[in-house]
């Protein structure tokens, strides 16, 4: 959430914001309540005060029969005061959770994903002297993917992975971690992107359950129409793994020196993909359950973008290192994912069988916002205490990457080569077409 006291000085900035991402609240009904709050809150200091003083008369001696009739007449004053900002607080929370995060300078204002702006488009597109399959095909072709099944088990948008596409997640889910933890890799991506930390990440399996409190605070609860929620524990399925990396330092005070932690985790997660039906139905690009690999750092304020570019620039290595195209795009205002988010990026990749360029990566800084919920803090050398920034980002989804090698890698005969970088972690180079 923003600072309150943020929110008074800059109510046009934080205005335009709420417009630009088209969310629905009138700012103006927080304002009026918290400057009544404050009111209330004054009021409550002068007959403590008050309260204090005839309790220091008292002191040592009989009161006065004036100072007794004062001092109930106080105390009934401030328990009606606190009841009526305890009914206030209630309002003014819900309404101060509803403000979303300014933006940057460079974020452009657009409706949706039309109004995204191409920041570079690297890789060559594939040219195929054969008519390209889709995933669907290839993965039938070869027995690996399987969506028939899994709706008779399941329902509609699962599937079941077999043979090579198990294989060539786990390679991937290894490549990854191998590379967010090379101390080397990291030095040099860093050193690029003018990022003056080379800390690897640390690698974490995480929960897939969150309770609802975290996910508020995370402003991961909404919209609650497209998650799993578990009433009898009052809890949801998380729809990314950031979910619960980014509590994992809630109501600490981080040391400055231990700044940047970064974490790349791995875990289920889930989504019911409410508002998506007939969008990709056919295929695994858009489903209920999926796996992936997903970034998590926490750093001081004056480095949060450039631990953002930093971030990025691990994902490109990555799709590089795989030899898939792709394109970098800059998310417009009414793209981005959620309230909390100040600057986002995508990488999109090219897939064949759709001929265009499909989102695999997002990377969404998001200031201190997410921490002030969480009250994650770090204290400066200097013994003063702030928030940290916060940035959360893919590392593989690992559905969409496997998406974008079956269909970029395909050839003629149907086979499908492995990408020479997952090598060294499959007995195999390719999927040959059974006979």
């Amino acid at each position: 959430m923003l600072d309150i006291k943020f929110i008074r000085e800059n109510a046009e900035l934080v205005k335009k914001s709420i417009n630009d991402k088209n969310i629905k609240l009138n700012l103006d009904d927080l304002l009026l309540l918290d400057n009544k709050r404050r009111g209330i809150l004054g009021e409550l200091d002068k007959l403590n005060s008050q309260k204090n003083e005839i309790a220091n008369k008292s002191k040592g001696g009989i009161p006065t029969q004036e100072d007794i009739e004062n001092g109930k007449k106080i105390k009934n004053e401030i328990s009606a005061l606190n009841e009526e900002l305890k009914k206030i607080d209630n309002n003014y929370v819900e309404l101060l959770f509803q403000v979303p995060n300014i933006t940057s300078n460079d974020t452009p204002v657009g409706k949706d994903e039309s109004e995204n702006k191409i920041l570079r488009i690297c890789g060559d597109i594939p040219k195929f002297d054969f008519k390209a399959l889709d995933h669907m095909d290839l993965g039938e072709l070869h027995g690996i993917i399987d969506t028939e099944k899994s709706a008779k088990i399941s329902g509609s948008r699962f599937n079941y992975l077999f043979k090579e596409a198990v294989l060539i997640q786990f390679a991937l889910l290894q490549f990854c971690f191998d590379v967010l933890t090379n101390k080397n890799i990291i030095s040099n991506i860093a050193k690029k992107t003018n990022n003056p930390f080379d800390k690897p990440f640390i690698p974490v399996i995480t929960p897939v359950i969150a309770k609802t409190e975290i996910m508020k605070k995370m402003d991961r609860f909404d919209p609650i129409e497209d998650r799993y929620y578990l009433e009898k524990d009052d809890s949801l399925l998380i729809g990314s793994t950031e979910h619960t990396l980014g509590p994992l330092h809630m109501n600490e005070i981080i040391s400055e020196k231990d700044l940047p932690i970064r974490y790349v985790g791995y875990s289920s997660a889930f989504r019911r993909e409410a508002g998506s039906y007939g969008k990709d139905v056919s295929g695994i690009l858009r489903r209920h359950q999926f796996e992936q690999s997903e970034i998590e750092t926490f750093v001081q304020p004056e480095y949060g973008l450039v631990e953002q570019e930093f971030i990025v620039a691990v994902q490109e290595y990555l799709m590089s290192q795989l030899k898939l195209p792709y394109q970098l795009v800059l998310k417009c205002t009414g793209d981005m994912g959620g309230k909390a988010d100040f600057r986002a990026m995508d990488i999109e990749c090219w897939m064949p069988g759709q001929n265009k360029y499909r989102e695999t990566h997002t990377s969404d800084y998001m200031t201190d916002f997410q921490a002030r919920r969480l009250n994650t803090r770090y204290r400066k050398s200097d013994g003063s205490i702030e928030f940290v920034h916060m940035n959360d980002a893919t590392g593989f989804a690992m559905g969409r990457i496997l998406i974008g090698i079956i269909e970029n890698y395909q050839q003629a005969d149907g086979s499908i080569l492995i990408p020479e970088v997952l090598h060294k972690y499959m007995s195999e180079a390719k999927i040959e077409v059974k006979k």
